[in-house]
C-alpha cells in the first residue's frame, strides 16, 4: 500500500513533459455531403495540415491564410528569373570581352570591335526595356494596380518607340 502512494506521487523523468494549459474539452460536429464538401475546400484553400486548428480559426476569429497558387505566375516568374541569370551572365561576358580587346588589339581595331559590341549591347537594352514592360504587366494583371491596364500599354509603347529612336540614331 506505502509503495503505491509513493508511485503516485512522484513523477519519472521520462516521458513528454505536460503541457501547461493541455486542451481537455473535445467536441464533435456532423456535415451533409454539400456542407463537407465546402469544408473540405476552404480548408484546402488555407494550406493547413490539421483540420482541429482550421476549426478553432474559424471559430475564434483568427486570421485564415488563404494561399492560392497560379501555375502561370509561378513558371512566368522562375522563366524571368532564369533569363535574369543569363543577363547577369552576358554582362560579365562584355566585361571581359572590352577587357580583352583593350589588351589585345591596337586602338583602331578595339574601337571598331567596340563599335560593334555596343550595337549588340543597344539590343540587349531594348530587350531589357521590353521585359521590364511585360513585368509590369503581367503585375497589373495579377495583383492589380492603381493605373489602368491600357494607360500602361500607352507608357510602355511610348518608352519603346524612343528606345528605337535612340537605338536608330
Amino acid at each position: 500500500m506505502m509503495r503505491e502512494e509513493n508511485k503516485t506521487t512522484q513523477r519519472h523523468k521520462a516521458g513528454r513533459t505536460p503541457k501547461s494549459d493541455p486542451a481537455i474539452f473535445r467536441y464533435s460536429i456532423s456535415f451533409n455531403e454539400q456542407q463537407h464538401a465546402a469544408f473540405l475546400a476552404r480548408f484546402d484553400e488555407t494550406g493547413m495540415k490539421v483540420k482541429a486548428h482550421f476549426i478553432t480559426a474559424c471559430i475564434f476569429n483568427k486570421p485564415i491564410r488563404v494561399v492560392k497558387l497560379d501555375k502561370a505566375a509561378m513558371d512566368y516568374y522562375m522563366r524571368l528569373t532564369t533569363f535574369h541569370s543569363q543577363f547577369r551572365a552576358i554582362g560579365v561576358n562584355y566585361n571581359q570581352a572590352v577587357k580583352t580587346l583593350h589588351t589585345t588589339f591596337g586602338e583602331r581595331k578595339a574601337l571598331v570591335f567596340l563599335s560593334k559590341l555596343e550595337k549588340a549591347t543597344l539590343e540587349l537594352v531594348m530587350l531589357s526595356r521590353q521585359i521590364i514592360d511585360l513585368t509590369h504587366e503581367f503585375e497589373v494583371k495579377i495583383y492589380g494596380s492603381e493605373e489602368s491596364e491600357s494607360t500602361l500599354l500607352e507608357v510602355n509603347n511610348e518608352k519603346n518607340k524612343k528606345a528605337e529612336k535612340e537605338y536608330i540614331q
